[in-house]
């Protein structure tokens, strides 16, 4: 994802609405995040790093610090989430990879407790959303890599059962077919580890059946199969061109720099922040819940595709 998140779009009026003073119309207490996430993985990502920077960049001078908790189950969340709200601990939730159904959509309305949801529309089913364009990211992205002359594709998604991999996954898919390309899927979980076994898996397939370009969920899967090509002698981007998601640091910095889905992650917390912060100023009867959707994203090409 590219670019900086627009402000105005969606079902908020044009142009983002001022932010609250300190305490104003937020009842002040901290933000939540309980994040379901292998403390490894968690620990080696980027993202999360960045986008909690841009939360803090907003919510703190006002008084209101993010609570960060990492879990091991959507079960444990919800807990933590009830404990929250009986504790009287957070003024709000953030509520992020949620799957289809999610039954933390349902407990935070049962608790009373104001949330904003970093997913799609239809998943955040009618809470306060900021929505990435995810779909219309993989779909440039599947059309930029034929337009390089790749005509085998492969994805290698995060973990399966949350929604926005089953719209990059689907969108992925449809989109190969309608550029009459073929496509491999590998699945994943965010780790290096995976990474290096979707190479390991694409090494053993015929050369007629093998994909030329491979998207992945994550930077740090495509560092995984980076290191992997290295080892097996495939050159990148000369034998397989590798597509990070989140433009980080580490595709910048790894030798050779790795094309990537760029967008500002910092900014994007801060947006959240900013729906957040007018979730609580409209109190428990908002009306009708904003929507924010973020730019969209570009393709950051290092070295061709």
């Amino acid at each position: 994802m590219s670019g900086a998140p627009s402000r105005g779009t969606g079902a908020a009026p044009s142009g983002a609405a001022a932010r609250p003073g300190p305490g104003e119309g937020t009842g002040g207490g901290a933000v939540g995040l309980a994040l379901v996430r292998d403390a490894e993985v968690l620990g080696s990502e980027p993202f999360f790093h960045e986008f909690i920077a841009g939360m803090e960049r907003v919510l703190v001078p006002r008084g209101m610090p993010v609570l960060l908790q990492v879990v091991a189950t959507v079960e444990q969340a919800a807990e933590r989430m009830r404990s929250w709200a009986a504790l009287g601990r957070v003024a709000g939730v953030i509520l992020i990879d949620l799957l289809p159904g999610d039954e933390r959509i349902g407990l935070v309305r049962s608790l009373g407790l104001p949330a904003v949801v970093i997913g799609d529309p239809e998943t955040a089913a009618g809470l306060p959303a900021v929505w990435t364009q995810d779909d219309v990211a993989m779909r440039d992205v599947v059309g930029e890599l034929v337009a390089a002359g790749h005509h085998r594709l492969g994805h290698v998604r995060g973990p399966a059962e949350m929604a926005h991999t089953i719209i990059r996954r689907e969108t992925f898919v449809a989109a190969a077919r309608e550029h009459g390309a073929r496509t491999t899927c590998f699945d994943g979980d965010y780790s290096e580890t995976a990474g290096r076994e979707a190479v390991e898996r694409l090494v053993r397939l015929r050369a007629a059946e093998r994909p030329t370009a491979l998207v992945f969920d994550n930077d740090v899967m495509a560092l995984g199969a980076l290191h992997a090509a290295q080892r097996h002698g495939i050159g990148v981007p000369r034998d397989v061109a590798l597509v990070a998601w989140d433009d980080s640091a580490l595709c910048q910095l790894a030798a050779p720099p790795l094309s990537a889905v760029s967008h500002d992650v910092q900014e994007l917390g801060e947006l959240v922040a900013d729906v957040m912060l007018e979730t609580l100023a409209a109190g428990p009867e908002p009306g009708v819940a904003r929507v924010e959707t973020a730019a969209p994203v570009r393709l950051v090409v290092r070295g061709g595709l």
